[in-house]
């Protein structure tokens, strides 16, 4: 059975690799793709592609969804990303975020809704194999070593802080994580801001964004015990090739869910 993907944000980084992969993909089409600077293109040649696709960009994804779809994969901003989730969720369709910004009340009303209407969201910050390796072995370092930080680097225009990848990282770390042995936020003096921000439950983890020319995306968590550190590292290329993969990979489980799964690790196993 083919699966019709209407792809949010077809021009972007990501979605420029995206919408090739889902027109050469045998069990997946393009049905939609929605770029508004882009609007009443081909989505093929939009995307940078040689010849067309046989898709015209729309300028909005209320427009893009009149056509029969599936999907909806969403790499816009953070600013658009719910409102083109919870649309998609009261037009019957399935959806895969890539797009960072939301936090956990955001994804607890998604998943309300995708519940009720009976359709599956995927979500991840970071669709990429090796980033959801960092979390996977950030996790198990959690069980064994109570204090740990979160370093997010990004470019110096990236708009939204921190990073889908550290903060899906930092949340998940605070329900597993023990009591930190470094003072709360409420007791240092100074300028306590500069601890950084606790994201997640309870006291949280504490998160430190750098929006810095020259970074494109990466991020650490950084474990600490007397006398011995623990980093854990992912640093992304300048290419959008990593997400393509496992963006794939939710496009085609997201199906056969009912209501939001929260990480690419959750579809690994």
């Amino acid at each position: 059975m083919t699966i019709r993907v209407v792809m949010a944000g077809a021009t972007g980084w990501v979605g420029k690799a995206l919408v090739p992969a889902i027109i050469t993909a045998d069990d997946l089409a393009l049905a939609g793709a929605v770029a508004r600077q882009s609007a009443g293109q081909d989505a093929g040649l939009a995307a940078g592609l040689p010849s067309e696709a046989g898709v015209k960009v729309s300028g909005s994804l209320e427009e893009a969804l009149q056509a029969p779809s599936d999907v909806v994969v969403d790499y816009t901003k953070p600013d658009a990303v719910k409102a083109n989730t919870l649309l998609s969720i009261s037009k019957g369709r399935h959806v895969v975020i890539g797009t960072s910004g939301l936090g956990a009340e955001d994804y607890a009303e998604i998943d309300a809704a995708a519940r009720s209407a009976g359709v599956g969201v995927i979500a991840a910050g970071n669709f990429s194999i090796t980033a959801t390796l960092l979390k996977r072995f950030a996790l198990m370092a959690a069980k064994y070593v109570p204090d740990v930080e979160i370093i997010d680097y990004a470019s110096a225009r990236k708009p939204d802080a921190p990073s889908g990848t550290a903060r899906e990282l930092a949340e998940q770390l605070a329900q597993i994580r023990r009591p930190a042995t470094s003072l709360p936020q409420s007791q240092v003096s100074g300028v306590p801001a500069a601890r950084g921000g606790a994201v997640g439950q309870g006291e949280g983890v504490q998160v430190h964004s750098l929006r810095l020319p020259s970074y494109i995306l990466s991020c650490e968590a950084i474990f600490g015990l007397p006398d011995e550190r623990l980093t854990i590292r992912h640093d992304a290329g300048s290419s959008a090739a990593p997400y393509v993969a496992g963006t794939l990979l939710a496009i085609r489980r997201v199906g056969s869910i009912t209501g939001l799964v929260r990480g690419l690790d959750a579809l690994m196993d």
